[in-house]
């Protein structure tokens, strides 16, 4: 009886550690899903966009999302490992944005639809991203 207590209890343990450790490597990947909504910039009639983070992640790399800023406010390209920032701290009409970036929502719009007209015009639909409730 001791030894089946015994086999239960270190089973559990590694299982246990193995959960773990994969939910830490989601963790450094992002959530799963992102429901994307501005804060800063709030539309009048909001419209929150449901993100697949992880089903783009088979696809994409960080970098083809996801930069930075220099000192200047000039665009830099993603570096493995860097803190990711909300888009909206620079992609909001305080930041001095140019037009078509000014705003979370037109960011989102210039990076995400252009791609997905790209790769699939279907995908470019308003209810992709943003789903009838």
């Amino acid at each position: 009886m001791k030894k089946v207590t015994l086999i239960a209890a270190a089973t559990a343990l590694v299982l246990g550690l193995c959960f773990t450790g994969a939910s830490f490597a989601n963790d450094a990947n992002g959530p799963a899903e992102i429901t994307l909504e501005s804060t800063i910039d709030k539309a009048k009639k909001a419209k929150p966009a449901v993100f697949p983070h992880a089903k783009h992640q088979e696809k994409l790399t960080c970098g083809d999302c996801h930069h930075s800023k220099d000192a200047d406010g000039k665009q830099v390209a993603y570096v493995e490992g860097q803190k990711i920032e909300k888009c909206e701290s620079c992609h909001n009409k305080a930041a001095g944005m140019p037009d078509k970036l000014s705003t979370f929502k037109d960011a989102a719009h210039a990076n995400c639809k252009e791609c997905h007209k790209k790769t699939d015009k279907a995908l470019a639909k308003c209810t992709v991203c943003h789903p009838k409730k």
